[in-house]
């Protein structure tokens, strides 16, 4: 069973003024809009989606939200920035399942921290690198290991729709 899924933000505009302020391009949404719905209909619905608290994160995890059920809890994280600490997330994480072991999250962060939260959420040697609006879809046992079950990015799906 798929608990917890990694995403990396869609596309986002060149650098602005600071980097947390980039929003999200047209593609960069669009790019979203089609993984919430794939993610829609390939896995049962998420109890909570945690984002960075960049821009183009919290706009990744709103559009994400706006297809899971009113239900679903969006909070910021302030280590799920691109050099947040994977090991603060995974203490972080852990800590919420020791409360409700079966709820099911999404983090929705950016590169590199996101390849590192599978390293960390899985068998060693596990660090895939991302594309806009990637994910992974991870199970894994609270203070335990996890398995990497499935990747899907934009690109992946526009070749299965061929």
């Amino acid at each position: 069973m798929v608990n917890l899924v990694i995403m990396r933000h869609g596309e986002a505009e060149a650098l602005q003024s600071t980097d947390a302020m980039r929003q999200l391009t047209a593609k960069g949404r669009s790019e979203v809009t089609q993984m919430a719905s794939w993610l829609q209909q390939h896995y049962p619905a998420f109890d909570r989606v945690l984002c960075s608290p960049y821009t183009r994160a919290r706009q990744t995890a709103e559009l994400m939200v706006m297809k899971q059920p009113a239900s679903c809890q969006l909070g910021l994280l302030s280590d799920l920035v691109p050099d947040g600490d994977p090991l603060q997330v995974q203490l972080y994480l852990d800590a919420l399942w020791s409360t409700a072991p079966e709820q099911r999250i999404l983090l929705v962060s950016h590169m590199p921290l996101v390849s590192f939260l599978v390293q960390g959420f899985s068998h060693a040697g596990q660090c895939p690198v991302f594309s806009t609006a990637g994910m992974a879809c991870l199970q894994y046992q609270p203070r335990n290991s996890g398995d990497l079950l499935e990747s899907m990015s934009p690109s992946e799906l526009n070749l299965l729709s061929v």
